[in-house]
């Protein structure tokens, strides 16, 4: 098992690694709006982008991109903002949309408004 990690997206801020990859399978732990530096940014748009670009930037120290993932969960404290978020997740993962979940959840870390994890297989 081998753990990925990269300084292009913010350090865990719990007991966690950003990914772990074995046998080809990559888990990437979840990813909020915030910024390398530790900066939670404002408003769902933002927050959202910089999730996906937080989650890229994991997927590609494991020498992946969005059409080796699997599937995606996404947790939003608001269902209100589904439809935004769907808007820059269809600007972020292209013609390589992974299944996906989507849910409600009533806080998550750091105040963040959405987190989203991946699964990806290496080819």
């Amino acid at each position: 098992m081998k753990e990925i990690t990269t300084e292009d997206a913010p350090a865990a801020i719990g007991p966690y690694v950003q990914a772990r990859e074995h046998n080809g399978t990559v888990e990437c732990s979840g990813q909020i709006g915030l910024t390398a530096d530790g900066d939670l940014v404002d408003g769902i748009t933002e927050q959202t982008r910089q999730a996906l670009e937080n989650l890229e930037a994991v997927l590609a120290a494991a020498d992946c991109g969005w059409r080796h993932v699997l599937k995606t969960r996404i947790y939003l404290v608001d269902m209100q903002d589904y439809e935004t978020v769907n808007e820059v997740y269809a600007d972020h993962v292209g013609e390589h949309a992974p299944a996906r979940v989507a849910v409600e959840v009533s806080a998550l870390p750091a105040g963040a408004l959405i987190e989203i994890e991946a699964t990806a297989m290496k080819e």
